[in-house]
């Protein structure tokens, strides 16, 4: 009697990998998918990107950044999370250093918006285009995130400054925050303009700065 062939043992086909999801060994690229993003919204508008157009930038699949994030709204959730907010912290340690100090909380603000936006030229665009302009998709972070952070602080703390007599008693607080912001965050967004305009390659971040610092300083009458 002759002895059966020993069965072939049954191999499984190999496992496909799900549309979009990454091999094992390909690099980590959710970091760059944020800056593409984060590049794509200052350009032409977090209203108007698609997630093909950041997709494109990013020299990856729409499918990738289904993987890494799910949609659009959570794409740009982890854009405020990871690039926006880290950012805005920068701003508060030189403030909390000026404590009462008028003229140092004046000083670290503009300081501090000029050292962001050396470091991050996104920001100021992006503020003014999606803060500041109506129907901006970030208006509601400045409502729940910074506002509470930066902007009523320093009022609560110009006030103070005031009942102590130690600026001028006709200045609204309030609305002395929102000097600083036109006197920094507008003059940066709007560089390219101006510097065409007055031919004025010399005029830096700096000089920005220390013009800025001498008008308020005076403006406002520290004592």
């Amino acid at each position: 009697m002759s002895t059966p062939a020993p069965r072939k043992k049954a191999t499984s086909a190999p496992r496909k990998r799900a549309p979009g999801r990454p091999a094992a060994d390909a690099p980590d690229q959710r970091a760059s998918v944020l800056d593409a993003a984060l590049a794509c919204f200052v350009r032409q508008g977090i209203g108007a990107t698609s997630l093909r157009d950041i997709a494109r930038e990013a020299g990856v699949t729409p499918a990738l950044l289904h993987y890494y994030f799910g949609d659009k709204p959570q794409l740009q959730a982890a854009v405020v999370e990871e690039r926006l907010m880290p950012v805005m912290a920068m701003l508060r340690e030189p403030l909390q250093q000026a404590g009462d100090d008028v003229a140092a909380l004046i000083a670290g603000f503009v300081g501090g918006v000029g050292k962001m936006a050396i470091a991050h030229p996104w920001l100021p665009p992006l503020w003014v285009r999606e803060v500041l302009c109506e129907g901006g998709a970030l208006r509601d972070v400045m409502f729940r995130r910074v506002g509470p952070v930066i902007p009523n602080m320093m009022a609560a703390r110009f006030a103070a400054a005031q009942a102590r007599g130690e600026i001028q008693p006709d200045l609204d607080p309030r609305l002395l925050m929102v000097s600083l912001v036109g006197l920094t965050l507008f003059p940066i967004a709007g560089a390219p303009i101006w510097r065409q305009l007055f031919e004025a390659d010399d005029l830096d971040i700096e000089t920005l700065r220390k013009h800025t610092l001498t008008l308020l300083d005076r403006g406002v009458g520290i004592n």
